[in-house]
This record gives structure tokens, C-alpha cells and sequence, in this order.
């Protein structure tokens, strides 16, 4: 499970800590976003339109808000 997010760079991403989270889902198979819990997520520029580079992070939500970006 890897959801797409929708920053430009991951220091966006930190930016908004404090914030919903912007995505993608992408699994056929359910939803993979969840309000609580620590996934993986990455920018797709080729997908988002978003950046030019690719990045890959680990982001830990609490009650529907970005807690932390690693």
C-alpha cells in the first residue's frame, strides 16, 4: 500500500503537518487511507502533475490530521 500525494516536494508535505492530508487512492481493492495510522505515500509527477521528482515518505496521521512526515 502506497497512497499518491498530492505535494510537490516532500517539504510541502512537512508544511502542512497540522492539516488533512492532500492524496490519491490508488488499490482496486478498497480504500488504503486511514484517519490514524502510519503508511507510506509518494509524489508521481508523472500520475499527480505535481513536481518534478519523485519522492517517498511515511507519514503518520492522528484524527484525520497530518502528525508527522518521515
Amino acid at each position: 500500500m502506497t497512497l499518491i500525494c498530492r505535494y510537490a516536494t516532500k517539504k510541502e508535505l512537512k508544511e502542512a503537518i497540522g492539516k488533512p492530508l492532500r492524496y490519491t487512492e490508488t488499490s482496486v481493492f478498497g480504500p488504503e487511507y486511514r484517519d490514524n495510522g502510519t503508511f507510506p505515500v509518494c509524489n508521481r509527477p508523472h500520475i499527480t502533475g505535481h513536481g518534478r521528482k519523485e519522492f517517498f515518505a511515511t507519514v503518520t496521521m492522528e484524527d484525520g490530521l497530518i502528525r508527522s512526515v518521515k
